[in-house]
């Protein structure tokens, strides 16, 4: 679960992550001047190298410790950007319903803060619940952004979200060290009884 081979720092998705987390500070000033066009696009690339670097990373063997940190640091600017971006350009059409991105919001702080307090940092889970959420917040965010508010989208993102961070939580608990790329809870439980 924890094996890597020899860590390289520069592998495309390092690069790819470190790109995400350098670019953080040009597209948080695009929601501060309000440029929701360029911000859009630039949210859009975040959200597709976030896709990109962990399938080379798994197709081509290129997974490292620091690439797991990375991806976890990356993905936590990532959120924050396009939270803040939904917070500033969208919040007319998500107010209604924003209960549930509440506690969503709760629930996501929830698990950052167990790993941060029990582990002192971030590491990336990467379960496959934690993937699969990635894939469809950002399929939302990118469709909020350059087609329109889809509502069914929106709880379809959400209440997955919600299940990742119990999921994560319950993990965290569980483990007794850092671990990167777990499968999930089952896997987890089924290693317990062994």
């Amino acid at each position: 679960m924890n094996t890597y081979p020899a860590e390289k720092f520069w592998t495309i998705p390092n690069l790819i992550s470190l790109y995400r987390i350098l670019i953080f500070p040009f597209v948080l000033y695009l929601i501060i001047a309000r440029n929701e066009k360029l911000f859009s696009i630039f949210i859009t690339i975040n959200l597709v190298s976030d896709i990109l670097d962990g399938v080379i990373a798994r197709t081509f063997k290129m997974q490292t410790r620091v690439g797991a940190k990375l991806d976890s640091w990356a993905d936590l600017g990532t959120y924050l950007l396009a939270f803040s971006a939904v917070y500033v350009f969208k919040w007319n059409q998500l107010q209604p319903y924003s209960l549930t991105l509440i506690i969503f919001l709760v629930m996501r702080l929830l698990s950052y803060s167990v790993i941060i307090i029990k582990f002192r940092g971030l590491i990336g889970l990467h379960t496959y619940l934690s993937k699969i959420t990635g894939y469809i917040q950002g399929a939302f965010i990118i469709a909020l952004f350059l087609f329109d508010f889809y509502l069914w989208l929106y709880y379809f993102a959400l209440g997955i979200g919600i299940l990742d961070c119990i999921e994560e939580v319950i993990i965290i608990l569980m483990i007794s060290g850092p671990m990167s790329n777990v499968k999930g809870l089952y896997w987890i439980l089924k290693d317990k009884q062994k």
